[in-house]
C-alpha cells in the first residue's frame, strides 16, 4: 500500500530546489528564516515540501526584486502570522511606497525641466541676482542648515563676503542648489547627487541628471511589475495561512 504522504505530492529539499531555481542551502536558509512555511518531516526525519513552498519561493523572488530581500523576508514572515486585514495592508504599503517614489521622481523631472527652460530663456545672472542663505533656503523650501550640509558635502559652493562668514550665493550656486534640491526630492543620495553635479559642471548641462531620473523611473516601473507578479502568489499564501484561523476580535464572526 503506498505511503499517504507520497499521494500528497511531497518533495525532498533537492526536488524543491530543482523546481524553484534555488539551491538546497538557500531552501534550508529560507525555511530557517521563516520565509517559507516549515517543512513536514517524514518517518525517516527528512524534510518534505509541498506546492505551497513553491508558491512561497516564487513570491519571495519577485517580492525581493520589488522591495529588496530584507523587506521581502520580513513581509513573508509577517503574513504567516498576521490576520487577513493587516497582512493585505502590509503588501499594499509596498505599492504605496513605489507610487510615492514615482511621484517624487516626476516632481524632480519637472523641476529640472524648469531649470533647463530658464537657462535657455533668462539672461545671464549678474551680481545682483545673488541670494543670502536665508533667501535661498526660502526659495527652495529647505532649512538653512540643509544648505550648510550640502556645502559640507561639496554640492553647493557659496561665496563668503564678510569676516563673519556670511554666505552669499551667486547665480551659478543658486542653480546648483536647485538641481540638488530636485535630485534629492527624486530620491537620490548624496554620493549620487555629487557625481551628477560633477557631470553638470563638466558638461554645463542638466541632461545627465535628467536621463538618470528617467532611468530611475524605469527601475521603479520594473519593481512595480515585480510586485504585481508577486501579488497573485502572496494572495494564495495569505489565503492559505488565514483559512483556518478564527476571526480576530475586530472582525465579524460571520
Amino acid at each position: 500500500m503506498p505511503d499517504a504522504e507520497t499521494d500528497l505530492g511531497l518533495m525532498s529539499t533537492a526536488e524543491l530546489a530543482g523546481l524553484s531555481g534555488y539551491s538546497v542551502q538557500q531552501v534550508r536558509d529560507l525555511e530557517r528564516l521563516g520565509v517559507i512555511p516549515p517543512a513536514r518531516r517524514g518517518a525517516n526525519g527528512y524534510r518534505q515540501f509541498s506546492s505551497v513552498h513553491i508558491v512561497a519561493l516564487r513570491a519571495y523572488r519577485d517580492l525581493a526584486l520589488a522591495v529588496g530581500p530584507v523587506e521581502a523576508r520580513q513581509a513573508l514572515r509577517a503574513i504567516r502570522r498576521l490576520p487577513l486585514d493587516p497582512a493585505a495592508a502590509l503588501i499594499n504599503s509596498f505599492h504605496v511606497t513605489l507610487a510615492r517614489a514615482r511621484d517624487e521622481v516626476l516632481a524632480a523631472l519637472r523641476a529640472l525641466d524648469q531649470i533647463r527652460a530658464e537657462s535657455t530663456t533668462d539672461s545671464p545672472p549678474d551680481a545682483d541676482d545673488a541670494m543670502t542663505i536665508t533667501e535661498l533656503a526660502a526659495a527652495l523650501g529647505v532649512r538653512s542648515s540643509t544648505l550648510r550640509f550640502w556645502e559640507r558635502q561639496g554640492l553647493v559652493a557659496p561665496e563668503r563676503v564678510t569676516r563673519l562668514n556670511v554666505r552669499r550665493y551667486p547665480g551659478s550656486s543658486i542653480r546648483e542648489a536647485r538641481i540638488t534640491a530636485a535630485l534629492r526630492s527624486g530620491g537620490y543620495g548624496i554620493p549620487e547627487v555629487r557625481a551628477l553635479l560633477h557631470s553638470i559642471r563638466e558638461f554645463e548641462g542638466v541632461d545627465d541628471p535628467h536621463t538618470a531620473l528617467h532611468e530611475r523611473l524605469d527601475t521603479i516601473a520594473k519593481k512595480t511589475l515585480a510586485l504585481l507578479t508577486a501579488g497573485t502568489d502572496i494572495v494564495s499564501l495569505i489565503a492559505d495561512e488565514t483559512a483556518d484561523r478564527p476571526p480576530t476580535a475586530s472582525s465579524p464572526a460571520g
